[in-house]
């Protein structure tokens, strides 16, 4: 019985504290109209980060997401990088997406810098929170054009803005064509900034800081509803 009621203590425990962590929602109706989010903090310290805002609307067959960087000054990407390189360790706008209303170990990462190079990877992290020693894993999406991704960027350097349009299909996420309304998502949104001075260092900004500079701390995901 003690060990019963020291388990039953240790989950209690673990539920507050999953509770206690307060993230932000947002409805998303079908396209054209559009559900917005932005942010100006950065990651982890809540300082000043230039405001970034994404824009969500789905069809019948996607989710449209359109990234607007505001405030840009470098405009930093490595050139030589193509579909689904390191292009995160340069100038990136990044969405974490999984259907679904718990802190998932599975979900789908996706990219793109400056120079509308895409990444897109299912990642595995058990952990929740990419814990030293714990399996981490992504298993990339090897011809995302066939599978219905998209991206175009355009840059707008006398306004210091970069905004990119993607393309998500909703089947890769077991949605059948017509099925998005009514569906719940947990979803984080990031942006790095580094410079040719700065790198590899980079300043984070997300939709829902984590408490750690780590972008894959999934109680953080905020609540996304397809209304």
């Amino acid at each position: 019985m003690h060990n019963l009621l020291t388990l039953t203590t240790a989950a209690a425990g673990l539920v507050a504290t999953a509770s206690a962590t307060k993230v932000p929602s947002v409805n998303v109706p079908a396209c054209p109209r559009v559900g917005s989010i932005s942010y100006s903090k950065s990651v982890p310290d809540l300082t000043p980060f230039p405001r970034t805002q994404v824009d969500l609307c789905y069809t019948d067959t996607s989710l449209e997401l359109a990234f607007t960087a505001f405030d840009e000054v470098n405009y930093y990407f490595n050139a030589s990088q193509g579909i689904n390189d390191d292009i995160w360790e340069y100038e990136v706008m990044e969405a974490f997406l999984y259907k679904g209303t718990d802190d998932p170990k599975t979900y789908v990462e996706l990219e793109v810098n400056p120079n509308n190079v895409t990444y897109q990877a299912f990642v595995y992290n058990p952990s929740k929170n990419r814990t030293a020693g714990a399996p981490f894993d992504h298993f990339f999406v090897s011809d995302p054009a066939t599978d219905g991704f998209s991206a175009t960027t355009v840059l707008n350097k006398p306004a210091k803005t970069w905004k990119s349009t993607v393309t998500v299909p909703l089947g890769i996420f077991n949605v059948d064509d017509c099925k998005a309304k009514g569906t719940q998502w947990r979803m984080n949104f990031f942006r790095t900034i580094t410079s040719p001075e700065t790198y590899p260092n980079q300043t984070l900004g997300a939709w829902s800081p984590p408490n750690e500079a780590s972008f894959h701390i999934t109680p953080y995901f905020g609540h996304v509803n397809f209304v």
